[in-house]
Order: C-alpha cells, then structure tokens, then sequence
C-alpha cells in the first residue's frame, strides 16, 4: 500500500470514529497525475446525494502535463464506489447522529486508487486546544527521558 496524500486537517479538526476504504472513479489521465504525486486532499468532503451515491468534492488533480486528449477540470466531482449497505449504514449515521464524511487518505492498493473514508465527529476549539496540550507534555516528557539517559 504506497500513500499517496493524506489530509492531516481532517485529524486536527474532527475526531475520526471510523474509517472505510472506498474505490474512486478516475479518468486515465488523473491515474497518471496520481502517481507523480499531484494531487491534494486539502478541503475535501464527502457527500451523499438522493440516489445514495456517495461523492468527494473539491479534490485538486493537477491535469498531466503529457495528457493530448481530453483533460478533466481540476476539481470536479469523483464518485466514489461501495457497497450499498456501507452506503446505506454511513447515511444513517451522518442523518441521525450528527457525524460527517471526510477522505482522510488516498493511496495505492495494487494498481487501484483508493480513498480513506473517515466517519468523523467535529473538535471544538477546547478540545483541539488540550489535544495540543497533550502532544506538548509528551514531548516533554520524552525530552527529559533522553537527557536523562545520557
């Protein structure tokens, strides 16, 4: 599994209860742009429309470069392929309990593109701030074990 893009923004802003994998359609081109590494997942989101097909929106693919044939826009829409009963079970969540969909990771899985799809509960700012009040004392912590063992 080679990693291509992750959305670090995802894990700072909301509290990532669960993730699925999920294939994504793309044209040849994309695919190819993919692998050079041009792509981003930075404001990414997922949403799921009145046929219960889920989408990712505005995910930026840098059109190739080489690519003599029809180029696709930068940020269209991808649909984004799974089971309907993951589909279905996904919807219920985000309609009842408040949850959102947000792609956490796009990666290779063999020579498939896959997504990371987070199921997802929002951080206020007094949680974001203690989770950063955490990293900061294990830091610490880990500081004065190395000057302690040296």
């Amino acid at each position: 599994m080679k990693v291509i893009s992750t959305n670090r923004k995802a894990y700072h802003d909301y509290f990532v209860e669960n993730t699925y994998e999920a294939g994504i359609c793309l044209e040849g081109s994309e695919v190819k742009s993919i692998r050079q590494g041009n792509c981003n997942l930075k404001d990414t989101f997922i949403l799921i429309d009145k046929n219960n097909e889920i989408a990712i929106k505005n995910m930026y693919i840098k059109p190739y470069e080489k690519s003599t044939a029809f180029v696709p826009d930068e940020r269209r829409d991808h649909k984004l392929l799974m089971h309907k009963a993951e589909i279905e079970k996904l919807l219920n969540k985000v309609r009842v309990k408040g949850y959102t969909l947000v792609p956490t990771k796009l990666y290779f899985k063999g020579s498939l593109v896959k997504v990371e799809v987070g199921l997802c509960k929002g951080k206020q700012n007094f949680d974001k701030k203690q989770v950063l009040k955490e990293k900061d004392i294990k830091r610490d912590m880990e500081r004065t074990i190395k000057n302690y063992k040296s």
